[in-house]
């Protein structure tokens, strides 16, 4: 087992007693083979190769991966069973992540989730015109320059902007606050997990406590003054609140949008499908969605079981790889293909169950309106002549920079 590329090469563990040896891969999510080339084909090798759809690995403290979108979505909605007291492995690094209302599971999560009052789909509807008209005046600064690099240019602008406007914060501070994500998600070792939670809550718990009593019409205020039930939040929960806030807010959706614009950049035949018949653009949102998912959350084993014919035993980690369900041919034929008319398009992108992402509507209307927007005032382009495009793998995937080109 090559251990020269693991980002937790001292977190390799020895396989327990009750996992049977046909049940282990050799699989690092931090490091998937070739997965800096492309993230997803990494994803799918491992999927194609004949493994059970529940199957062990020893990296990252050892712990179980679902590799079926059958076992995705099931699990994902099975808090009986699986909890979300620990989201992220190695475990080790995801206990230090107790931000509500992500960790919490029902009954009481649905008195967290009721205070996310502003990510409703009727208040990103009220948001449209706002959204739009901030895409509009990006694109159209860049349009000029016949070239930009995605991520930064763009990517990291476009959403980001957005969220630091629904929690009125300084836009100064997204690019600190962004750093503190990553250190979570694709950490580079400059930060240990714990410390880059504990940052996000001291930077984030004196400005949600100064709003408390307030009548802001923003985020952060409308959390810290509701309830939980018949109470109102601790300072503690406040500030916990509203770190996994910011985690949600400045990360998956740059991303994504940096993946789809290279998937158009490089399949110019798609990108003419969506000029020509603007009216597939919403169906287009669902198909990248599924094709392009980046996240791999985890769930903990509550009880000792027997799931699936297989033993868990209690507190043992489970990964549920949203790649693995959209590119599973058992959910969507012919899965490595993009197809803006395909008739079934089921993913777990947002996952499933009463932990949903609360702000997969938001995230929907941002990727439709860049589509939008676009296509319009940029309709050919390509990926910068010599450039390589890498992906950094890790809880949540992303490509490293995405230069684009086109003739002005």
């Amino acid at each position: 087992m090559n251990t020269e590329a693991l980002t937790h090469p001292n977190k390799i563990v020895e396989r327990p007693p009750h996992v049977l040896p046909e049940r282990v891969v050799d699989f690092d999510l931090f490091a998937p083979p070739d997965g800096t080339k492309d993230y997803y084909q990494a994803w799918k090798n491992l999927q194609d190769s004949s493994i059970p759809e529940l199957v062990w690995t020893p990296y990252n403290e050892g712990h179980w991966i679902a590799t079926s979108g059958r076992l995705i979505s099931q699990i994902f909605a099975d808090y009986q069973r699986f909890s979300s007291n620990v989201l992220f492995v190695p475990k080790s690094d995801g206990q230090h992540h107790q931000l509500p209302p992500s960790v919490i599971d029902p009954p009481e999560h649905k008195h967290y989730r009721a205070l996310l009052r502003d990510l409703a789909p009727a208040k990103i509807r009220d948001l449209e015109d706002e959204i739009r008209a901030l895409a509009v005046e990006l694109i159209e600064g860049l349009k000029p320059k016949g070239e930009c690099e995605v991520t930064t240019d763009f990517a990291e602008q476009f959403p980001v902007r957005i969220f630091m406007n629904l929690v009125n914060l300084p836009m100064e501070d997204a690019g600190k606050i962004k750093y503190w994500v990553d250190q979570t998600t694709r950490p580079d070792g400059s930060m240990s997990y714990g410390d880059a939670i504990q940052a996000m809550v001291d930077y984030i718990a004196p400005v949600a406590e100064a709003r408390r009593g307030g009548d802001g019409d923003d985020m952060i205020t409308h959390i810290v003054n509701g309830k939980i039930g018949d109470r109102p939040l601790t300072e503690e929960e406040a500030g916990k609140f509203c770190a996994q806030v910011l985690v949600g807010g400045v990360d998956t959706i740059v991303n994504m949008t940096s993946l789809i614009l290279h998937h158009l950049a490089t399949h110019p035949d798609k990108r003419r499908e969506l000029i020509d018949n603007p009216s597939l653009i919403k169906k287009a949102v669902e198909e990248y969605l599924r094709r392009f998912p980046l996240t791999s959350d985890g769930r903990e084993v509550k009880e000792d079981i027997v799931f699936e014919g297989v033993e868990l035993k209690k507190g043992e980690m489970v990964v549920l790889p949203a790649v693995l369900h959209g590119l599973d041919e058992r959910e969507n034929a012919c899965p490595m293909t993009v197809d803006f008319n395909r008739q079934k398009c089921s993913h777990s992108t947002f996952g499933n169950g009463a932990h949903l992402c609360p702000g997969a509507h938001l995230a929907r209307t941002e990727i439709r309106i860049v589509l939008e927007e676009w296509l319009k005032r940029i309709p050919n382009f390509s990926v910068a002549p010599g450039a390589e495009i890498t992906y950094i793998c890790g809880i949540v995937a992303a490509l490293d920079k995405l230069p684009l080109v086109w003739e002005q």
